[in-house]
């Protein structure tokens, strides 16, 4: 049966999610630029591919149990869109295609940011402990985060899930970075709730960038 595909899904690593029917004409390279990448086939057997790690993660105690959930819950949300827009059997296809660990994946990009010169250290959340990798952080982008933080706050975000730029794997995988990494200076912040914080492109596009479950105590 051939799908019929009535609208785009974009999809982070993190498998926070984004649909519209009236796409832009550049919107594919826009939401590339910001870690999105419109769902296809080829996609949705790597974000499978990284559920499997996830799951595996999770058996060996490596990942906790909550936020392992939050990622199943967000992958089903996919994966029935995927099922309806894109067809069951194109699906399992992608998913019998040799190595789908070597796809690349979208990553955030900024072609516009100026070569590196001396100047504040760099932004730093958390200080201490083991991270293997750092996501470099404007100072446009701290203070927009600055700017709304005792708003978020006051909703249930952390301050690691606004400041951090740290984590265990390159960004934007693994869920540890926090809502400063994904500002570009060119980027506003719309809404601020509980669930998610808006990011708002100069096209007008906007995303969301989702609270991570904390894990269980």
């Amino acid at each position: 049966m051939t799908a019929v595909r009535t609208s785009l899904l974009y999809v982070s690593t993190a498998l926070e999610t984004w649909e519209t029917s009236t796409p832009e004409p550049d919107q594919d390279a826009v939401c590339e630029a910001c870690g999105y990448r419109r769902l296809d086939p080829e996609y949705y057997a790597w974000l499978r591919h990284r559920m499997e790690v996830a799951k595996r993660a999770r058996t060996n105690g490596r990942l906790p149990g909550a936020q392992y959930e939050e990622l199943r819950r967000r992958f089903n949300e996919v994966h029935f869109w995927a099922v309806k827009h894109l067809g069951e059997e194109t699906l399992v296809a992608a998913i019998e295609s040799p190595d789908p660990g070597s796809y690349q994946p979208p990553a955030i990009q900024d072609v516009d940011r100026d070569p590196p010169q001396a100047g504040p250290e760099p932004h730093l959340y958390p200080q201490d402990g083991d991270w293997p990798f750092m996501e470099p952080v404007s100072p446009g982008a701290l203070a927009k985060v600055n700017a709304i933080r005792d708003r978020a706050l006051g909703l249930g975000w952390s301050d690691a899930a606004l400041y951090q730029s740290r984590g265990r794997y390159r960004f934007p995988v693994g869920g540890d970075y926090g809502l400063v990494c994904f500002l570009h200076d060119d980027c506003e912040i719309g809404d601020v709730a509980g669930e998610y914080i808006g990011i708002v492109r100069p096209s007008g596009s906007r995303l969301r960038h989702y609270r991570a479950v904390a894990p269980p105590e």
